[in-house]
Parts: structure tokens; sequence; C-alpha cells
């Protein structure tokens, strides 16, 4: 059979074992697409059964989270930890708190952290947990008592070389706190079992704002390939979170021009662009519970605001998604390509679909997928591994040229692996073969396991 109807046969056995999981099965097939073409005429991985091995999940932990609110009712929640893969170190990944949580996107999220967290070049395997408690409208005692509920079950998994959760959408420095505090109490041990952590008790500087800032920087390289740079170019980018957020504050230190952002209930567009000052009055709003972007236009009522709608119609040289997964469709791709658009970085998870993504290939336009592109967060996390094993702290700006390396080396790989021409870089490819052979050769070395 040719790898077409491999890679058809494989699919079709994987959406029979995972029914119900669409998140999971385009996250597999979005990586595998690339990886087919490339073992076809090497038989050790095929032997090995290497592709059936990486999505199957070492395991998936569930388990029932009770804890009382304000009013002393009884709140039941469901809890996860998938722990994807372990070949090339301890299972890395964050923990996501909000109504959507799922087992599929729970799997299809820890299934892309193996790759990306192999991009990165340091030795954290792939893993991804949370829960559909929802922390908006929450006070603090109730999120304090739920996350306290929730790592009395999370503890017995985790460790500092088993597994090293994170923080990620509704869990930031509070919950971490919260969880960390917890895991101390029971364990009686003060261990780096959580990154993310304030630097009260064992944080990184910068790892709040690396996922933009690395979403950025890799976007800085591509440009870089085109003979431009970030400087004087417009940038769309969608969410208003610390990855929207900080990714706009490093395209104005690198002289490019931030004009949109968002949330679910639309965006903003300043044609002016949003400068520094007007990012710090954002940073403000967002510290306010429950208030919308569209409080922007109160203090620049210049800005304009569009109502439940996305920014890809607005043109731009630049365009960072940085909201949730599958924000950009082959209509909104369509719309970016025709608006002048050269360069789009992920710095959401699996922020466009995969027609989406087959238009901009199609474009030849400069693609940069999320295990890739926001693999910056993730980075810093494992630096406050190391930090953490160490006893030590780094300055801000030792981190910075580490971040800066690591981005700078996983644009270098997909170079390698993605140069499909002279003139063009596929980068979904060089990054999907990149983050797999370094997986795959360390399960090969490890035989039948």
């Amino acid at each position: 059979m040719s790898w077409e109807q491999n890679f058809e046969h494989f699919m079709q056995g994987l959406i029979r074992r995972n029914p119900g999981e669409p998140e999971f099965h385009q996250a597999v097939h979005e990586v595998f697409l690339d990886i087919f073409p490339y073992i076809q005429d090497k038989p050790h991985y095929q032997e090995a059964q290497i592709l059936e091995r990486m999505s199957e999940p070492d395991r998936i932990i569930t388990f029932r989270v009770t804890w009382a609110d304000d009013e002393g009712h009884i709140r039941v929640n469901r809890g996860w930890r998938v722990q994807n893969n372990n070949a090339i170190g301890p299972y890395k990944g964050g923990l996501r708190f909000h109504p959507s949580v799922n087992q599929s996107i729970l799997k299809f999220l820890a299934f892309e952290q193996t790759f990306k967290n192999s991009l990165t070049g340091l030795p954290m395997g792939g893993g991804k947990g949370g829960s559909n408690f929802n922390p908006k409208g929450k006070s603090d005692r109730e999120v304090m008592r739920f996350c306290q509920a929730y790592m009395s079950e999370l503890t017995h998994y985790i460790g500092p070389d088993l597994d090293i959760p994170a923080g990620d959408i509704g869990v930031g420095a509070r919950e971490i706190g919260y969880l960390f505090g917890q895991h101390k109490r029971l364990s009686k041990e003060f261990t780096g079992i959580l990154t993310g952590k304030g630097m009260e008790f064992g944080g990184s500087l910068i790892r709040t704002e690396a996922t933009g800032y690395g979403t950025v920087y890799l976007s800085d390289h591509m440009l870089k390939t085109k003979g431009l740079t970030m400087e004087g170019k417009t940038v769309c980018i969608s969410g208003s979170g610390n990855v929207a957020i900080f990714a706009a504050e490093k395209v104005n230190q690198l002289g490019g021009k931030v004009v949109t952002l968002s949330d679910s209930s639309g965006f903003i567009h300043d044609a002016k662009g949003i400068s520094e000052q007007k990012l710090e009055h954002i940073k403000v709003l967002k510290n306010i519970n429950r208030v919308r972007i569209s409080e922007y236009l109160n203090e620049y009522p210049e800005a304009k605001f569009y109502a439940d709608q996305k920014p890809w119609s607005i043109p731009c040289d630049v365009a960072l998604p940085c909201a949730t997964q599958n924000e950009i469709d082959q209509s909104d791709a369509h719309s970016l390509i025709e608006n002048g658009c050269i360069v789009v970085s992920e710095g959401a998870n699996m922020p466009t679909t995969l027609k989406g993504i087959q238009r901009f290939q199609e474009a030849k336009i400069l693609f940069a997928p999320s295990k890739a592109a926001n693999a910056g967060g993730v980075a810093i996390s494992g630096l406050e591994m190391s930090q953490n094993s160490a006893r030590i702290s780094w300055k801000e700006a030792e981190l910075q040229k580490l971040l800066f390396d690591i981005m700078e080396n996983i644009h270098s790989e997909c170079e390698i692996y993605g140069r499909e021409s002279k003139h063009y870089v596929n980068y979904v490819k060089g990054a999907n073969i990149a983050g797999f052979i370094k997986v795959a050769d360390a399960m090969l070395a490890y035989g039948v396991v």
C-alpha cells in the first residue's frame, strides 16, 4: 500500500478506538500526515509500531473532585491527568480549569505537548491535565477549596522526576499557589512539583511573558528568511490573556504595530496601534474581574469594537492567533492571505483548522504551528525545573537569552526538516518531523516497553 493508504487505514483505526474525540483525532492527523511519508523508507520505526505507541497515552487518570462553595453546598467536578509520553523526560504540561475541558481536549493537548517539549531540546515528556471547574465568578476561598480537593487526588500521580504540571487556561498564579501549598502540606516536602510558581517559592522570571515572547521571536526568525524583520509590520493578534498581551508587548519592542486584540465577545481594532501605554491600560482592565475588551474604547474612543467577530478580516502583515483552538478556519485563512498577510505564528494551541493550514501552505506563506511557535512557555517552565533542582535563581537577562536561543534553535530544526525548495520552508512538516525523531529514537532505545 502507498503511504496515503496506510495513513488513511491508521486514522480509521484511531478514530474507531477513540470515539467522540474530534480534537484528539485532529491533532494526530495534523502530525502524522507528515510522519507517514517520512518513515516510509525507515522500516525500523514501522516494525516497532512507533506511531501506534505514540498515539496511545501511557495512562489517563480520571477522578472526582468534591468541594464546598461559600454557601456550604457540595459541588462535584471531574479531574484528569493525561500522561502521554515520558520517553525523553518526566511528563510536563499544564493544567486547564474551564467548563469546556474534556478527555478529548486533554488528549490532544498532551499529544501536542510531547512534540513541543521535544522541540525545546530540554528533557521533558508530554502531559496535560485539568478539570471542568470554572474559576470565573468564584471567590478566592472557593477556588482555594477546589484546588486543594483537586491536588489531594493528583498528588498521588506527580513528582519532580515523574510529572510536573504547570498553569494553563484558568490556572494562573493564584491557582498554582493553592495547588503547591496543598501538595506541600500532604507530602511534607518542598520540591519543584509545579512550574509557574510565585517568585517567593521557587518561580522563574519571565514565565508569564515567555509564550507570547517566544511566538514573536519565531515570527521574526521566519521574516528574516525573507530579508525582513518585525519592524514596521502591522500585526493582528487574537485573545487578550497573557499570551496575547505579551506577544503584543514584544511586537512593540521590535518595532511592529499591533492593531487588534480580542476576547469571546469580539475584537478591538485600533488603526493607530496598541502602544505600550495602551497595552498597560489593557493589563489593568484584565485584572478587573469580568471586564470585556470593549471597555478599551472608553479610554481610546478612536478605536472600533466588532462584536462577536474574529480579527482576521483586518489587513495585516503578521497574524498571531493567541486565543483558542480552531479560531482560524479556511475562510479566515483566505481573508488573511487576500489582505496581504505573510506570516502566521500560532500562540494558542492548535488555533488553525486542518483546512486553514492547507490554505496557508497552498499560498506558501510563512506558517508556524503551535508546537513550534508557542514552545517558549514550556521552555521557561523547563528552566524553572532546572533552577528548582539546583536551588538557584537565574537573572532575567540570562533567561531572555536562553529563551531567544531556544526559539532560534526551534526555527533552525524546522528549516532542516521542512525546507521544500530554495524559497519555501514547510514549518508544519519541519516541526512535526523534528519533534518526532527525538521521541521516537528514545522509544526505540528502550526496546518494547
